[in-house]
């Protein structure tokens, strides 16, 4: 078991949802201001870093185990960050951390998403 999250490209997570036979569970740990900025198009489940003291004793009960985890950031890093975390602790061991980020998305697929 690997204990750093897997890549997911922009390109690849667009594959996945659009794929509705395992659809992924999207972590999104931006700040709230940079939500309403650049919002994901798809659900997300919204968990700030800045607020871990606050979730993360539930996050077994948030996270679900039958299926794979993508985590979102402007850039990649503190998802990555995250994911580490998450793996760490086991509680899930398919990870994927969304490579580039948000930044990426609005980059490669998706040009409505504000860049910032």
């Amino acid at each position: 078991m690997s204990l750093i999250p897997q890549q997911m490209s922009p390109k690849e997570l667009d594959e996945s949802l659009a794929n509705n036979s395992l659809m992924p569970f999207l972590i999104d740990v931006r700040e709230e201001e940079e939500l309403k900025i650049a919002p994901f198009t798809f659900k997300v489940c919204h968990l700030p870093l800045s607020q871990i003291t606050i979730w993360k004793d539930n996050l077994s009960n948030i996270i679900p185990i039958d299926r794979p985890v993508v985590v979102i950031c402007h850039s990649g890093f503190r998802s990555m960050q995250f994911g580490n975390w998450i793996l760490q602790n086991g509680l899930i061991q398919e990870v994927w951390n969304l490579d580039g980020g948000i930044d990426a998305w609005s980059l490669e697929i998706d040009n409505s998403v504000p860049r910032y």
